[in-house]
């Protein structure tokens, strides 16, 4: 059914008035009188019996008119919301991000939920490996992770940024005033690392691998932070991120940047490629510049 026939017959039927209707629609009244001919050939029934002056619906032309008004303003709204959704003052967001990662996305969450606060979004955690399934599945628009990735799940990769890995380990486990470590002296050291699900982990273990290192891994755990207390606690030495190392406050620890070669934890997005919501693709170009810093 021809919307706009449809839009020209409502608006006669309200104004009980070809001519009124015609001014109505900055259109002539022929261009009128000629719509509503073709929605009556369309439902094959006559929905106007004119009157002189005077317009009456058909029963045919009483549904059609009554449903013909919910139709538009269903119209009416979808337009709406395509303008809204265009706008970013409608949709929603899924978005995955790792545990190890979320410290990193705070700045971002602000500087969106502030830019805007229409867009209704839901945030999952699951360690890397996980979001990169989900987002191969359709559940997650885009997700965060940790190169590299799965080469299987076909995923399209955008890398955002890079950091080296430095080792935490109790205080005078290094030389004094020492700030690198080359990586090859990690060989046989005692290290307490994060559980083999983390993109973390999977990165370190294929640089051992490279290396031709074995170095013995005396704990593991899901959090960060207990990889620290297990470090303070002389059980090993901790590998993590840079901007992990910032928020270490204690003269009981002491960390180093591995060198030789250095190791970097890169983050990335991952999505299944193609089409992007609006709201996808602001929230990318918004972590793209607050993610800048971290670009080494």
């Amino acid at each position: 059914m021809d919307i706009r026939a449809l839009r020209y017959f409502t608006e006669t039927v309200r104004l009980n008035s070809f001519s009124r209707a015609a001014d109505a629609l900055h259109v002539t009244q022929s261009t009128v009188s000629k719509m509503v001919r073709q929605l009556e050939d369309e439902v094959d029934a006559p929905l106007l019996i004119r009157d002189g002056r005077s317009l009456q619906l058909t029963d045919t032309g009483r549904v059609v008119y009554e449903q013909g008004q919910q139709i538009l303003a269903s119209m009416q709204r979808l337009n709406a919301e395509v303008r809204d959704t265009k706008a970013l003052r409608l949709g929603h967001l899924d978005i995955g991000i790792p545990p190890m990662i979320n410290i990193l996305c705070t700045p971002v969450l602000k500087a969106f939920r502030e830019r805007h606060p229409d867009i209704a979004m839901n945030l999952k955690e699951d360690t890397g490996p996980q979001i990169e399934q989900r987002v191969a599945s359709g559940e997650l628009e885009i997700g965060m992770t940790v190169l590299p990735v799965d080469p299987e799940l076909e995923l399209q990769v955008m890398p955002v940024a890079r950091y080296p890995i430095w080792a935490v380990a109790q205080a005078g486990s290094f030389q004094k005033n020492r700030s690198t470590l080359r990586c090859a002296q990690l060989d046989g050291m005692p290290l307490v690392m994060l559980n083999n699900e983390f993109g973390l982990t999977r990165s370190l273990r294929g640089s051992f691998r490279e290396l031709g290192i074995s170095p013995q891994v005396a704990a593991q755990s899901g959090q960060w932070d207990w990889l620290v207390a297990m470090a303070l606690a002389g059980m090993g030495t901790a590998l993590l991120p840079e901007p992990f190392i910032h928020r270490i406050a204690t003269d009981q620890l002491q960390a180093v940047r591995l060198v030789e070669p250095e190791v970097q934890w890169q983050v990335a997005y991952v999505t299944r490629g193609g089409y992007l919501s609006h709201a996808a693709r602001a929230w990318m170009a918004l972590s793209e510049g607050l993610f800048a810093g971290g670009r080494g």
